[in-house]
């Protein structure tokens, strides 16, 4: 695919691109020269809480998220 750097330097990444990598408004791009080529590539997410998320499990013996607090706090 092609795409022409603008006056001030930007190029537009076509939308196929865009869709095949998940690019939306936001989405972190890194860039760097490797061999002379310009490589780019998305960041991926590193937020904790969003790679935690799910994943909890309740000890044996709690049947509900407010037991658990209650007896952690205790």
């Amino acid at each position: 695919m092609k795409t022409v750097v603008s006056e001030r330097g930007q190029i537009t990444l076509p939308k196929a691109i865009r869709t095949a990598m998940g690019i939306r408004a936001g989405t972190i791009l890194d860039v760097a020269i490797e061999d002379g080529r310009i490589t780019v590539w998305k960041r991926e997410e590193t937020d904790p809480v969003h790679l935690w998320r799910g994943k909890g499990v309740r000890p044996a013996g709690v049947s509900s998220t407010d037991e658990y607090l209650a007896m952690v706090r205790d």
